[in-house]
């Protein structure tokens, strides 16, 4: 990143702060880096903080008592991840999050969104209105894996990850979508796309 890089400009594009509160903004994020099988956070852990991405690919997943892995979001670019259900209800994991591709990301604990949101209420409101979108968002994900085929899903989940499938593997998409491998190389074969 070049010197004038700014994590506060990234992150809040269309917002306007004033040169103190880029700074304190910027001094409150936590730049770190990734390589791809990491693991940021596992199940059973206490969630006190939250990532922005800014380069890479991250996915959630719960692991089932079967031991089978049920991806829940994978985030890339410009996207946030946590264990939401833990971290909103200041409990332990439920999820884990790995690194799927190396990633640069920027934390934020609770306690320091919690100053900000003291210090600089456009702050809250800029968090309160991405909260919205990723409930929106999780409801409709939901109403789709109850209503749409798995085609259908297939063809939401590649407009909203465009791209993602040259960086994760098969069987992720395959868990994400609710449906084997096998059902995802089906799907492919069928679906008339360049």
């Amino acid at each position: 990143m070049g010197s004038n890089f700014s994590i506060s400009k990234e992150i809040f594009k269309d917002v306007s702060f004033s040169e103190k509160e880029i700074e304190m903004i910027d001094s409150i994020f936590t730049r770190e880096t990734y390589t791809k099988g990491t693991i940021l956070l596992k199940a059973g852990e206490k969630v006190d903080r939250q990532y922005y991405i800014l380069e890479g690919c991250l996915r959630s997943y719960h692991t089932d008592s079967q031991g089978r892995d049920f991806t829940v979001q994978f985030g890339i670019k410009d996207w946030w991840m946590s264990d939401y259900t833990a971290f909103f209800s200041n409990s332990n994991a439920i999820m884990n999050i790995e690194v799927l591709k190396d990633a640069v990301v920027y934390r934020i604990s609770d306690v320091q969104k919690e100053h900000l949101y003291n210090q600089i209420p456009k702050v809250e409101s800029f968090f309160r209105k991405k909260l919205e979108k990723a409930f929106s968002a999780f409801q409709k994900r939901i109403l789709s894996e109850l209503s749409l085929t798995a085609s259908e899903r297939y063809l939401n989940f590649i407009q909203s990850y465009p791209n993602i499938e040259k960086t994760v593997k098969n069987y992720h998409i395959a868990s994400y979508l609710g449906i084997t491998t096998e059902s995802l190389s089906r799907i492919r074969k069928e679906l008339p796309l360049n």
